[in-house]
């Protein structure tokens, strides 16, 4: 073999280049640096003395007798103290083993030899080649042993090769005959345990590795202080170390090379060696990239650290932190950059997935459903009593303030056919609700009041409906009063492209009275007639498909979403997905109070089940797997999230400007808790408007249902007015409120919410200084006076003079002195107040330029409250 240097042997051996150049050091040889070759007859003198050192008789002996290792654990062990607080202790454990070498394996006997000492075997128990002993007791047997075995160094630089060469093979080549050396100390034990005898020819101690007649087993535990225990199986699952002979086995199994526990029949020693190999290949992968990429989640994608995925972002010139969001681009490049390949993702794709997995169809075909129909128009212009009218029942007069402010949805049975109505607040402040009312509905009933005309809001339907590209049915109502004039409302409206049939246009003009009946039947005729028009189709036995028209959180059923379903039936029992909410059917209720079993097309109903509040407008569908709906709807959660810390972060420069300005900003904060969503979108929308730079509403939390204990604290917290609209607080956040001495306020009618807001926020608004002349005096003559200087003798033209008050000194309608009235003098008394038409002298403080003809005027300044 050629010369190799001192590390490549190191590897070979299987120790470290320091270790091996240590013992080269031992043994008197030169070598001093890894780099330097050593030959093989260097390689045979490190091998003698290798051999020497642990142990040999000779040179020919190349096994060592015993090995004996020793191991140093050091471990922390947590204790409770009487206080209840834990105490750490530092637990040193040392462990001593002694293997001592079996003599040669004996010649092959013949066959019946053989099977008597099989017969034999089974008789003898199992030995026991590794004794686990105190250090004290260890002493001992190493002296009975031999004395003239060494330790070796570390339990580390004999460790045992998986790969060891077998003994027949150790003198082929010097390299192995190092290695073998190495290990030799653990093939010899291995031997010693099988044979129970030493295997060089000089006498040593006889080590126990069984058990002998009761007699002798005492006598020896007497001896050596071994308990009785010592020579049983061990249980803790310790391991054997053996190279070529040795075999890694378990104490759990009863001595793996000699019999069961049961005396069954001896099991050979297997070898335990995994094929493990660490990958060193690169591994190329397709890395998922979506719209919005964090740098974790790409670094575990790539298995990777997040370090080194910063590094290379720097190294492109991104100024990235751990928690930075990368866009696509960005995230392909760096994924290139290691060499994975890049597949894109749309942020949509499990919701595409989920919409894909449901039938609409049904598999059959569509019929005709009824027509959604929405009321919209100005406010008190008649359109819950319309609907009133047509469903016989008297919705108008239980409302608060006689005024909508929810979303109404009914569906009638009409001689005509079926018609579902959803009826809209006419109110400003309920714009969202109309415009979803306009997105849900085939046909749009214009309500205009006759005596009334054309409204802003009226003017607000038209163009939701234009939006949402449904036809329009003018109806106007109140044509039983007097002094009316139906052509005036006619202009109006066609003055907005509403034109009626009878002068040349598309829509349908229909006169009707709520309060008598009359042109009712005609409208609903005219409805029918539009929706025969549109061809309105849906499925039946499908997936149930629709949009929640509103939504609230009830005490005592929890969330209450009132949809409508556009498209095939809605269950109970069904999965649906609204927004980032979802659920299972737990119960459908109609408009009427009734719980029914299922939902068609146009029909609306009240759902309960929803594992929260979903927003209005949303649209809801039917999902098979509620697993697939949760996973959506946790998606859109945190899109939701997503999209609202990039809007922070986009605006971060413009909100520190903001906030500049706002230093000396009144803020009212206020907590709004609403009964339905529609309502509570209202009135923040509402409040938001009235600001102005002076002051404003900054909403700090909103929701639907009663007022809690956690709104009372927030409210507390932040110092907030707390609004209650159709809601009322319980008991525990009663008792906060009175403690905490907050602003609760409840209300039914929107207009008193914000009427009452822009109360308080007049009242936080600075007052405004105006200045008020309380008289005008005029100069006739100038006299001096050794006290005062200068005084004017003056006639009072107007109002009244008094003492003590600011005054200007006018000349020819010029301010040509501010300053104050020192002194006032009646005659030669002093006067507090000097009347119209009277004289009086007037001294001026500090001021000595009056001359006749000068005008004086007497004011006051005066703190004016404002308001919105």
């Amino acid at each position: 073999m050629a010369d190799v240097t001192v590390g490549e042997l190191a590897k070979v051996v299987g120790v470290t280049a320091e270790r091996l150049l240590a013992q080269i050091k031992e043994a008197g040889l030169p070598h001093k640096r890894a780099e330097e070759p050593i030959s093989n007859e260097d390689k045979n003198a490190l091998l003698l003395f290798l051999r020497r050192s642990h142990g040999a008789a000779e040179a020919g002996d190349s096994a060592p007798k015993k090995i004996t290792l020793k191991r140093k654990t050091v471990g922390t062990l947590k204790t409770s103290s009487g206080q209840g607080r834990g105490k750490t202790v530092n637990v040193e454990v040392r462990k001593k083993r002694t293997y001592v070498k079996r003599s040669e394996l004996e010649p092959e006997k013949p066959a019946e030899e053989a099977v008597i000492a099989d017969d034999m075997h089974e008789q003898a128990p199992p030995p026991e080649a590794v004794v686990e002993q105190p250090p004290e007791t260890t002493a001992k047997v190493e002296d009975a042993a031999s004395a003239e075995a060494a330790p070796v160094a570390a339990e580390d630089d004999v460790k045992p090769s998986a790969k060891a060469t077998p003994d027949e093979n150790v003198g082929k080549d010097d390299t192995a005959d190092v290695a073998a050396a190495a290990t030799a100390e653990q093939v010899e034990a291995a031997r010693a345990a099988k044979t129970g005898q030493p295997s060089s020819g000089k006498p040593k101690a006889p080590v126990k590795t069984g058990r002998k007649d009761d007699a002798d087993e005492k006598d020896d535990d007497k001896k050596s202080g071994f308990r009785k225990k010592s020579a049983a199986p061990k249980k803790q699952g310790k391991a054997r170390i053996s190279a070529d002979d040795f075999v890694l086995e378990d104490n759990d199994s009863d001595d793996a090379g000699g019999r069961g526990r049961r005396g069954g029949p001896r099991r050979k020693p297997r070898r335990q060696q995994h094929g493990f190999e660490k990958p060193t290949e690169f591994i190329s992968r397709e890395i998922i990239i979506g719209e919005a990429n964090t740098v974790p989640d790409l670094a575990q994608k790539m298995s990777l650290k997040s370090a080194e995925l910063i590094k290379s972002l720097f190294k492109m010139g991104v100024m990235a932190t751990i928690n930075q969001v990368l866009d696509q681009d960005t995230a392909t490049l760096l994924v290139e950059e290691f060499g994975h390949t890049a597949k894109f993702v749309s942020a949509d794709a499990i919701e595409d997935d989920l919409y894909d997995s449901i039938a609409y169809d049904g598999g059959a075909e569509s019929v005709s459903r009824a027509p959604v129909v929405t009321v919209m128009g100005h406010v008190d212009h008649g359109k819950t009593s319309l609907l009133d009218y047509i469903r016989k029942s008297s919705v108008a007069s239980g409302e608060a303030g006689g005024i909508t402010q929810h979303i109404g949805a009914y569906h009638v049975e009409t001689d005509h056919g079926m018609i579902c109505f959803l009826d809209t607040p006419g109110h400003a402040a309920f714009s969202a609700m109309r415009s979803r009312g306009a997105k849900a509905t085939d046909v749009v009933v214009l309500v205009v009041a006759a005596d009334d005309g054309m409204k802003p809001q009226t003017e607000e339907a038209i163009q939701h409906a234009r939006a949402a590209g449904v036809p329009i049915v003018v109806a106007i109502t109140k044509v039983d009063k007097e002094d009316i004039d139906i052509d005036k409302v006619t202009s109006e409206l066609a003055a907005k492209d509403v034109i009626p049939e009878s002068w040349g246009g598309d829509t349908m003009f229909v006169q009707v009275s709520a309060h008598t009946g009359a042109g009712i039947n005609e409208l609903l005729e005219a409805i029918l007639l539009q929706s025969e028009m549109l061809e309105l189709k849906a499925f039946i036995d499908a997936s149930g498909k629709g949009v929640v028209i509103e939504s609230r959180l009830d005490k005592g059923r929890g969330p209450v979403a009132s949809v409508l379903v556009q498209n095939g039936t809605l269950n109970v029992g069904d999965v649906v997905l609204a927004g980032h909410e979802y659920g299972r059917v737990r119960a459908l209720i109609d408009e009427a109070g009734r719980s029914v079993k299922s939902a068609g097309p146009s029909i609306p109903v009240e759902v309960l089940g929803f594992n929260g509040v979903p927003e209005a407008g949303d649209e809801f569908v039917v999902v098979v797997d509620e697993k697939k709906a949760k996973e959506v709807a946790e998606f859109r959660l945190s899109r939701h999230k997503d999209h609202k810390a990039a809007l922070q972060q986009g605006n971060k420069v413009e909100a520190m400007f903001a906030g500049l300005g706002r230093a000396g900003k009144g803020i009212l904060n206020v907590i709004i808790k609403s009964d339905v969503r529609g309502s509570m979108e209202a009135i923040i929308g509402s409040l938001q408007k009235i600001g102005t730079e002076e002051v404003e509403v900054n909403v700090v939390a909103s929701g639907v249902g009663g007022i809690s204990e956690t709104d009372a604290h927030l409210a507390a917290t932040s110092k907030a007015m707390l609004i209650g609209f159709n809601v009322r607080a319980d008991k525990t956040a009663r008792d906060v409120i009175e403690n905490e001495g907050v602003n609760l306020r409840y209300y039914n009618v929107i207009y008193d919410v914000i009427d009452d807001v822009k109360a308080i926020l007049g009242g936080m608004l600075a007052p405004e200084l105006r200045e008020e002349i309380l008289g005008v005096a005029e100069v006739r003559d100038v006299f001096n006076s050794p006290k005062f200087g200068q005084v004017a003798g003056c006639m009072v033209v107007e109002g009244s003079v008094f003492r003590n008050r600011p005054i200007r000194v006018l000349r020819d309608n010029v301010v040509i002195y501010e300053g104050e009235l020192e002194s006032l003098r009646r005659f030669k008394d002093d006067a507090n107040e000097v009347r119209n038409g009277m004289e009086c002298g007037i001294g001026v403080k500090n001021y000595n330029d009056v001359k006749v003809g000068d005008k004086i005027e007497v004011y006051q300044t005066i703190q004016v409250a404002r308001s919105l």
